[in-house]
Formats: structure tokens, sequence, C-alpha cells
């Protein structure tokens, strides 16, 4: 697992929303154990802090959060599931939008 703050995204954070480790327990409506068992897993990192009450996470984390808990509570998928899920699932999003991005006139040759 990374080390909090060694987040290359930190510099990105710039305007986005940053929430203590309360108040995303309170926004996603999660208790502070599913979150550490979700920072173990690596599917949240806090962007700012080295310690726990001065830790931060974004929007990002807030969503990963959102997801991975609902994929436990309906699915009953544990935190690894959780985890490879939404990996996968980054992935998706990430080639969707390069699809998007190739110009329409570019055909791709197998």
């Amino acid at each position: 697992m990374k080390t909090p703050g060694d987040n290359p995204s930190d510099a990105a954070v710039g305007t986005e929303a940053l929430f203590s480790l309360e108040q995303l327990c309170r926004t996603c409506a999660v208790q502070t154990e599913f979150v550490i068992a979700m920072l173990d897993e690596g599917v949240v990192q806090p962007v700012k802090g080295q310690a726990p009450e001065s830790w931060r996470f974004g929007e990002t984390e807030v969503h990963h959060l959102t997801v991975a808990w609902r994929l436990q509570r309906d699915l009953g998928v544990n935190p690894a599931g959780a985890a490879l899920a939404l990996r996968l699932m980054d992935e998706l999003e990430t080639l969707r939008a390069q699809l998007a991005a190739k110009p329409s006139g570019q055909a791709s040759h197998r």
C-alpha cells in the first residue's frame, strides 16, 4: 500500500473538495472500519495527511467507497472483490474515454 501523501494526484487536488475521515464516513454512510478495510485493499488513498486525524480524501474516494459499499451490501462482495471490481470499472472508463477521443474517421486495424 502507498504511503499517504505519496499520491501522484496530490498536485491535481487543487479545487477538489476534501473530506476528513469523519466527513468521508458521514458522506458515504459507512463505518471507519470499512474505510480502513478499503485503504488496506488500495480502493481509497488519502490525498493529504500522514496520520488518520489529518487524512483528507477527494471526490474520487467518495465515489469508490460508495460503489464498494454497494457491492458489499447488495452483492456480498468482499473487500478484495470490491477492489478488483473498481479497478476494472476504472480501466473500462479509461478505455471508453480513449475510444471517444479517437477521431471518427480513424479505423482500428487488427
